[in-house]
């Protein structure tokens, strides 16, 4: 079985052990990474969400084989653009630089969209003002495109449809709308991204088993949206399954061999595909096959890997 994760914030310091800038343990990127592989991951998308970071998700993916980096400005974190020491033209420029120098590396721009949940973090006119300048990126590097959508009353598909001759092809990650949501994305031409929190609710659900299998790539989007007991997609996680998941402690009582309670890891995308296998009545090891042929086919068609 191969998976690449394409949604992993690799360069949150909890990876490195510290929360909340505390070191609670020492750093275990190597031991997650190890755990990742042993669940049948051979790639991951270490995602970018501000210049420092896509510089970060740069670095990692030049230190660890298999780790390949997105870069872009996420709708949360586009109000620094203005506040860049060069000003936008000079942080456009950086993100132009950090790609044309890791053309080898650099799989996606992005992560970038709209959040219309947490406009406290970025108003809209700002949003969409650099979301737009974006797509500038993804037609002159001829990258796809690692999107973001929440709750944007229809601005999100009206920019896309605005842009889409602009850019190859892309993903819209940690999907979480309806089966209309889900509609309109595919009639753009665009595959969906599913990770834990894209099945939370019984709606979640439903919707997510209108997406065709030739259309879903599949992710953790850790350390964040885990599947948890509340959630409507616990129940379908069989406890027979052929994979289970590494014992999990407190950080507090932290040790090589286990994850840490309440941090996502990518070798959880085995529940994520479990999920998803029962939601299309399908193996996972089928699924797991198509999705894989889904990202490298969009993301890894001019890079070299060993996959």
């Amino acid at each position: 079985m191969k998976i690449i994760d394409i949604g992993a914030n690799l360069t949150d310091p909890v990876f490195r052990g510290k929360y909340r800038g505390k070191q609670a343990h020492a750093d275990d990127m190597p031991h997650m990474l190890e755990r990742a592989r042993a669940s049948g991951i051979v790639g991951m998308m270490v995602t970018g969400g501000s210049l420092s970071e896509s510089a970060e998700a740069v670095r990692l993916s030049r230190e660890h084989p298999g780790l390949f980096a997105t870069v872009g400005c996420h709708p949360t974190r586009s109000s620094e653009v203005d506040k860049h020491s060069g000003g936008a033209d000079a942080y456009f420029a950086g993100l132009r630089a950090l790609i044309d120098d890791n053309r080898d590396i650099v799989v996606a721009v992005g992560e970038c969209g709209l959040d219309y949940d947490r406009l406290h973090f970025a108003a809209k006119d700002v949003q969409n003002k650099y979301f737009e300048r974006q797509f500038d990126l993804a037609a002159a590097t001829g990258l796809p495109m690692f999107l973001h959508s929440r709750n944007t009353g229809g601005d999100f598909e009206r920019i896309m449809r605005a842009n889409r001759d602009r850019f190859s092809g892309g993903v819209v990650h940690s999907f979480t709308g309806s089966a209309d949501e889900a509609r309109q994305l595919l009639d753009l031409g665009l595959y969906i991204g599913i990770n834990g929190c894209s099945l939370k609710t019984e709606e979640n659900l439903a919707a997510v088993r209108t997406i065709p299998i030739d259309r879903l790539m599949i992710e953790t989007d850790c350390p964040y949206c885990e599947i948890r007991k509340t959630h409507a997609s616990h129940a379908l996680l069989a406890t027979d399954a052929a994979w289970t998941a590494p014992d999990a402690k407190k950080k507090e009582r932290w040790d090589s061999d286990s994850m840490v309670k309440g941090r996502n890891e990518p070798c959880m995308i085995r529940q994520v595909l479990t999920v998803l296998a029962q939601l299309h009545g399908v193996g996972e090891a089928e699924l797991a096959e198509r999705m894989f042929e889904n990202t490298r086919s969009v993301f890894f068609k001019n890079v070299k890997h060993n996959f």
